[in-house]
């Protein structure tokens, strides 16, 4: 009995420290933001602000367009992840479902290409832009991040589709299905989880670029990105980390309130309900 009592005791004390050191961050950023400019050097440092300047995160609405620089960060997010799960779902779908002698070869090549580092397409996708007259606007990095979303969300839903029985879709074939609508009504409801971890992924990884922003949109400050621009709150001789703190307080808000809608799904099984 007591041996299970520290156990549980050393699980518990376990989890705390772990929780402890992934939020100390988020809480000094916090801290940061609302501590006065000049106490931000003291020592030893304040945990707590004994006079909150709440007027930073004010400042920071009327001083920045950060509003702007966040509706055109969700833009390009959502319809990046939109147009790379409609190309993952299908190309995942077909390597799970239709084996020929050249889908391992297709598979291998989609991984492949996730392989190379993102500084190794930057050269070939600013020509491809520039050609297309798509340099400043929103949608050569809407192109930029589903070609980078695409080839791992491919593997990541192919991996579900695999885990989901045949049988699904032969029974959904022999009540009248087709197999599209076997896809869509059997095959997608069923694959919830991963659709939703693999939407989740790509949203994450386009809401947190700053490489192909930063080549694409430096010279258009319409389209600038959150990350791109709190990047120019940064100055030669001085920097405002209040206001750098608070704005990526802000810019990461929607990463978290993503991760508490979904989170039902990301804790699911991959085919709960499949056999029922």
């Amino acid at each position: 009995m007591k041996r299970k009592l520290w156990q549980s005791i050393l699980l518990y004390a376990t989890v705390i420290v772990a929780c402890a050191v992934v939020l100390f961050p988020v809480y000094w950023m916090v801290v940061t933001s609302l501590q006065p400019p000049g106490s931000l050097r003291a020592y030893p440092p304040h945990f707590l602000p004994p006079d909150p300047q709440w007027q930073t995160y004010i400042r920071l609405f009327i001083e920045t367009d950060i509003l702007r620089w966040m509706a055109n960060s969700a833009i390009v997010a959502v319809t990046a992840t939109g147009i790379s799960m409609v190309a993952a779902v299908l190309a995942g779908y077909s390597l799970s479902r239709y084996q020929t002698k050249s889908s391992e070869n297709v598979g291998l090549f989609i991984l492949m290409s996730k392989m190379l580092p993102a500084t190794m397409l930057i050269i070939p996708l600013f020509g491809i832009m520039r050609s297309l007259g798509l340099m400043g606007s929103l949608w050569s990095l809407i192109f930029a991040h589903a070609t980078a979303i695409v080839p791992f969300a491919t593997w990541m839903l192919k991996g579900y589709f695999d885990s989901i029985p045949n049988e699904l879709e032969q029974a959904a074939q022999v009540d009248g299905c087709t197999p599209w609508g076997a896809l869509f009504r059997v095959i997608l409801p069923v694959a919830a989880p991963g659709l939703a971890a693999t939407s989740l992924y790509g949203f994450v990884l386009s809401w947190a670029d700053y490489l192909f922003a930063r080549t694409f949109l430096a010279n258009n400050a319409d389209s600038w990105t959150v990350n791109l621009g709190i990047a120019t709150f940064k100055g030669e001789y001085q920097t405002d980390w209040n206001l750098v703190m608070a704005a990526s307080l802000l810019a990461a808000l929607p990463i978290m309130i993503a991760y508490l809608f979904l989170q039902r799904f990301l804790v699911g099984g991959m085919t709960a309900g499949a056999g029922k």
